[in-house]
């Protein structure tokens, strides 16, 4: 058996893994794409609510695009602003529809395990000329795949970061889970009544926290006894408010504006140096501690803290992954924010994304591991450079296509005096 004659097995669905789809089809490839949820775009069901902040010209794969244009699809106006719903049903879907990519996806497929064939992580004997292996849970049970190449497009959304400061569970995070939602919930619609006249404290300093706050004050014009409150680690909110009038994208650069305007406006309680440690509960609602101090009570609390790629299903291959962020060791240094202070990352491809165990990639949100700023455009470089170099083409793989907006947002920005506490005291 010839491995190059296996297919690229791709996991996950979403845009960017039909993407990676549509250019293994683009260059006479093969591709096997498993997703996990009944549909394409599984994920996108539960963001389906929230407006992105890029235009659906940074959120259309070019090759991907070009499949679809041939099938009859009309495009989006290039301006306009899509729901993750719009999304999913203008783009994703369609995609998903082609027979090119029908034929070869696999729904309610979850990949639960990747491995070389015959091959462990110890074993070096003929490693590289052995296949890839994938373990799949499908609706007939599980089942071995080989594949030439591993394209891992599975995303971080079900992966989130816990509220705890410690990089673990806050002590009785998980006692009190059903009053604790991750993400972006829906609180203007299908959870509406879960927070309506509630108070709720999303807890978190970025886009998907000033997402909750902003639907949270929404909802307070319809039900005011709705009370919002924001914890943030960070002693100062100013770098967490985004570049604003320089950024790029001009309505990543509102929403920090917006927030920063509902806070000066006291509709939303904001409290500065939080570090969660623990939760409980009294009379009055849940407690959030924080060392000494103790917030005031509620009733709901959102976390929107981030994400974390779960790597477990690749505990066999050789990784190369920074311990900092869990990313590819080549990536990491440009996009860690510990080191990198602006939100702008240059493109990047098949170089910065390899491992030692060559031919499996991780791409897309999952590729930053725990860092953020990843934009939709990004990962559809890094597809193409990805099977470019798959293919053999090198000199495609190392060609840069794209420029990203930059963010406006850099270290020189931030020394304003910080927030104390509650700006409502």
């Amino acid at each position: 058996m010839n491995k190059n004659d296996l297919p690229i097995a791709i996991i996950g669905a979403g845009p960017v893994g039909l993407s990676a789809a549509a250019h293994a089809l683009d260059r006479g490839m093969t591709p096997i794409i498993f997703e996990a949820g009944e549909v394409a775009g599984a994920n996108l069901y539960q963001w389906g609510h929230v407006r992105m902040f890029s235009p659906w010209r940074f959120n259309i794969d070019k090759k991907a695009g070009e499949l679809l244009e041939r099938a009859g699809w009309i495009a989006p106006l290039s301006d306009a602003y899509p729901t993750g719903h719009e999304l999913l049903t203008q783009y994703l879907q369609p995609l998903a529809e082609l027979e090119p990519i029908k034929s070869r996806l696999h729904t309610k497929s979850r990949v639960i395990a990747v491995s070389r064939a015959a091959h462990d992580v110890m074993k070096n004997r003929d490693r590289a000329a052995a296949p890839f292996l994938l373990r799949v849970r499908g609706p007939a049970g599980e089942h071995d795949v080989l594949a030439r190449a591993v394209i891992d497009a599975s995303g971080t959304y079900t992966t989130p970061n816990w509220m705890g400061a410690h990089g673990i569970p806050a002590l009785g995070e998980e006692e009190f889970k059903a009053q604790i939602a991750y993400g972006i919930p829906n609180v203007l619609g299908d959870a509406r009544q879960r927070y309506a006249n509630r108070r709720v404290l999303v807890i978190g300093g970025g886009h998907s926290a000033f997402n909750a706050l902003q639907d949270l004050v929404k909802l307070k014009s319809s039900a005011p006894r709705t009370q919002v409150y924001w914890a943030v680690r960070s002693a100062t909110l100013d770098r967490i408010f985004g570049g604003g009038e320089n950024d790029q994208l001009e309505e990543r650069g509102k929403l920090g504006l917006v927030i920063r305007q509902l806070m000066e406006e006291r509709r939303i309680e904001v409290f500065t140096n939080v570090n969660v440690d623990r939760v409980s509960t009294s009379n009055d609602g849940l407690l959030v501690h924080t060392g000494a101090t103790t917030l005031p009570a509620v009733d709901e609390i959102v976390v929107a803290t981030g994400f974390r790629p779960d790597l477990r299903l690749m505990a066999e291959l050789r990784l190369e992954l920074d311990p900092a962020t869990e990313s590819p060791v080549r990536l990491a240094p440009m996009i860690d924010p510990n080191v990198h202070s602006c939100g702008t990352v240059r493109p990047h491809g098949a170089a910065e994304l390899a491992h030692p165990d060559e031919g499996v990639f991780v791409v897309g949100m999952k590729s930053y591991g725990r860092a953020p700023t990843f934009l939709m455009l990004t990962g559809y470089e890094q597809v193409r450079s990805v099977v470019a170099w798959i293919a053999g083409d090198r000199e495609a793989a190392e060609r840069v296509e794209l420029e990203l907006p930059e963010t406006g947002v850099c270290s020189t920005q931030f020394d304003r005096t910080s927030v104390q506490k509650s700006c409502c005291n």
